[in-house]
């Protein structure tokens, strides 16, 4: 296996600040990061993206979710480990991930159930976040980006925050 080109957001000048700024404004809003790094795990499995479904399993796995959910996040529909607003956050992620997949891509009723559990600006960050991760996973993938021990550097240590599951 060997990428096409260096990752993109390494050789464009400002790219990979732009891109980190993007993830930092949505960290600021008070959506948990693990949910956050639920959206991220979930978009990058279905765009299969290994770089970032490498890195952010082991985001999760860092911040001590339990092995159950992450290893179910492809599932969430089927398993008991998530919690309704998590779900919610999951149903938007895969409708804004796949918006050809359907004419009408994110129906009222994916939209309404978020805007149950997250307000304006919350669903704002969603879809922020929604956005970067798809960008991310484009790059790497149109590029062949290889995951590897390296992404561990790009992981930013986070304490604990795991329920039993």
């Amino acid at each position: 296996m060997q990428n096409r080109i260096d990752s993109p957001a390494l050789t464009v000048p400002g790219a990979l600040k732009a891109l980190q700024g993007l993830g930092n404004a949505v960290k600021q809003t008070d959506i948990p990061d693990t949910t956050l790094q639920l959206v991220q795990l979930r978009a990058s499995q279905i765009n299969g993206c290994g770089v970032c479904v490498d890195m952010h399993s082991r985001e999760l796995k860092n911040a001590g979710e339990a092995a159950t959910r992450i290893l179910t996040v492809a599932a969430w529909r089927d398993v008991p480990y998530f919690t309704e607003a998590e779900r919610a956050a999951l149903a938007l992620t895969e409708s804004a991930t796949r918006l050809a997949d359907s004419a009408d891509p994110v129906p009222d009723a994916v939209w309404d159930d978020a805007a149950r559990y997250y307000d304006e600006t919350q669903l704002a960050a969603l879809v922020l976040a929604i956005a970067a991760i798809n960008a991310w996973n484009r790059l790497n993938v149109v590029t062949r980006q290889i995951s590897g021990e390296w992404v561990s550097q790009w992981i930013t240590p986070s304490q604990p925050t795991s329920r039993a599951a």
